[in-house]
């Protein structure tokens, strides 16, 4: 039979699919080499399990490897594989993905920023993810050889215009080999040491190794420490990962090394670092985990995976089930997130409860630089049952222990039999709330008062309205519970003391006039000889710092 060179019309509207995949879906060029040794990965771990299951193979002894090789000069780039290859027909099917059924709907819907969960695999061997070639590429040929020994070698060759030729080739060995002509915007990419960077940042963990021109070395790492059995990492692996990964070279207080298949199939290797300060020298440049999907990275700084106030955790999450829209480069927003953001948000929370219980001076240590964001936590988290898993992570420094941390089931567990209310101060420091007046009736009967002095601590009592069934009272507020003791101990000639005062209130209020709404007489005060509060009607003083934080015109109740 004489040999035939086809020219094929695409069957898809190839010029709509290229100005997405160029204008709008990959914010970097260099994706597209990812997405071509991901190809090259899945017809490499295709072609083992062919050698499992089938006798009559061709090249049964040939390694499994991707080879990339780029001639500056000649503006060229070559990636090949010893995958499982291709012949005729299945080059115009595999490389024409995006004219089968439903690209339509596909482009409509990458269009309107739209995702689809039908089309969230269409990034197979040679789909969407192949085209993403032509935003470097002015030509592209694509030779490749079935393991089946009778089928012929093939040649794909496109322009990325409308059409494409698929002709007869000669090719000995099985796999495939990708002949990309670089445009000349993009001759970096045929330089040895732009392909090892490239390859190393998206690349590293892929499981068969990848040579760069004649080198003997691979490129890339393939051990993907995540994947590995916990029990036979050490210590010292575990930090000279996250050293790795990041640039800190102060050991994490604590790592956690997850593997999941239910809810979701899922690897994870997740850090909490030991400072929250990011160094000039720092890899991780801004908040997210790392997501791999089967090893090949999907995503440097994923934000959906934990929930906003445990940004502050490192590390990678690597899962198969994780649907991927048709660029890689977000996440869709599924069931599948949502329970791989459940099982990691439990599981750093129970990290935490547990380093709070048995390593308390540790736990201190991850308070003072990460607690704001617990607090956070709690005052953004919509969910109840979320906020209030919150709730005893909680530390407060109070007037019974200025300089500890205290937690709330420690101050419910010291409070007085009568007590009805768990009492705070909002402040702007420690040594001002330490030393307010309005602390007199309760150092007296001798209560313990926390002491809040975050600017955070506004949202959070808005917020955290009881724990254990009491509610929080600000001991600055005019109608807050006072002590029986100290009420009791204020009864006897309180009426006489008024009587005596009344010409001292009367000059107070004429000296003061406008500046506050009234001068009353307090028994509540033993050391100081006057305090400031809110009148009656007016937003509490937490709620007042909310608005003066959200809106700097706000003007503050005049005080009594």
């Amino acid at each position: 039979m004489a040999e035939q060179v086809l020219e094929h019309t695409f069957k898809a509207e190839i010029k709509q699919l290229l100005n997405i995949l160029i204008h709008s879906l990959y914010t970097e060029r260099e994706i597209f080499l990812r997405e071509l040794i991901s190809n090259a990965s899945d017809a490499l771990s295709r072609m083992r399990f062919v050698q499992l299951t089938e006798q009559d193979v061709l090249d049964p002894e040939a390694e499994l490897v991707i080879r990339v090789s780029g001639d500056p000069e000649k503006r060229l780039l070559v990636i090949e594989d010893t995958g499982v290859g291709m012949n005729a027909r299945e080059l115009d099917e595999n490389l024409g993905t995006i004219a089968h059924s439903g690209a339509r709907a596909f482009l409509e819907a990458a269009q309107k920023g739209e995702s689809t969960q039908n089309l969230a695999d269409i990034i197979g061997q040679f789909g969407v993810g192949f085209y993403s070639v032509f935003m470097v590429a002015e030509k592209v040929v694509v030779t490749s050889r079935s393991y089946r020994p009778q089928d012929e070698a093939a040649r794909w060759i496109s322009t990325g215009g409308e059409r494409y030729v698929i002709e007869p080739a000669a090719k000995a060995q099985r796999g495939t080999r990708i002949e990309i002509h670089l445009k000349e915007d993009a001759v970096e990419f045929a330089q040895e040491h732009r392909l090892r960077e490239i390859i190393r940042r998206h690349s590293d963990f892929v499981a068969y190794p990848i040579y760069i021109g004649e080198s003997k070395e691979p490129a890339n790492t393939r051990q993907a420490l995540w994947r590995e059995s916990p029990q036979g990492i050490t210590e010292e692996q575990y930090n000279d990962f996250y050293k790795q990964f990041t640039l800190d070279f102060k050991p994490p207080l604590v790592h956690l090394h997850l593997r999941t298949d239910a809810p979701v199939q899922m690897y994870a290797l997740l850090y909490i670092p030991s400072s929250a300060e990011r160094t000039m020298f720092s890899l991780r440049k801004e908040d997210g985990l790392k997501l791999y999907a089967r090893k090949v990275l999907i995503q440097e700084y994923t934000k959906d995976l934990l929930p906003e106030y445990l940004r502050f955790v490192q590390g990678v999450v690597d899962s198969e089930d994780l649907p991927l829209n048709v660029s890689r480069e977000a996440v869709q927003s599924s069931r599948v997130v949502a329970r791989i953001r459940k099982v990691l948000s439990g599981k750093v929370l129970g990290a935490l409860k547990e380093m709070a219980a048995k390593e308390p001076e540790k736990y201190q240590q991850f308070w003072e630089a990460f607690g704001h964001y617990l607090k956070e936590g709690v005052a953004t988290q919509m969910d109840a049952r979320e906020r209030e898993k919150l709730y005893p992570l909680l530390r407060f420094h109070s007037t019974r222990f200025p300089d500890q941390w205290i937690s709330l089931p420690e101050y419910v567990g010291r409070m007085k039999p009568d007590q009805k209310a768990i009492y705070y101060l909002l402040g702007e420091d420690t040594q001002s709330v330490q030393h307010s007046p309005h602390l007199d009736p309760f150092r007296k009967a001798g209560y313990e008062v926390l002491t809040l002095t975050e600017a955070i601590d506004s949202f959070l009592v808005v917020t955290l309205r009881e724990y254990e069934g009491f509610p929080l009272q600000n001991v600055a507020s005019a109608d807050v519970d006072l002590p029986k003791e100290v009420e009791a101990a204020e009864e006897g000639g309180a009426e006489a003391s008024v009587e005596v005062l009344q010409p001292l209130l009367e000059r107070f209020r004429t000296l003061l006039g406008e500046r506050v709404a009234d001068v009353r007489f307090s028994t509540r005060l033993s050391d100081s000889v006057a305090r400031l509060v809110d009148p009656e009607g007016t937003p509490g003083s937490e709620m007042q710092r909310v608005y003066r934080f959200l809106e700097k015109e706000y003007q503050v109740p005049k005080k009594v």
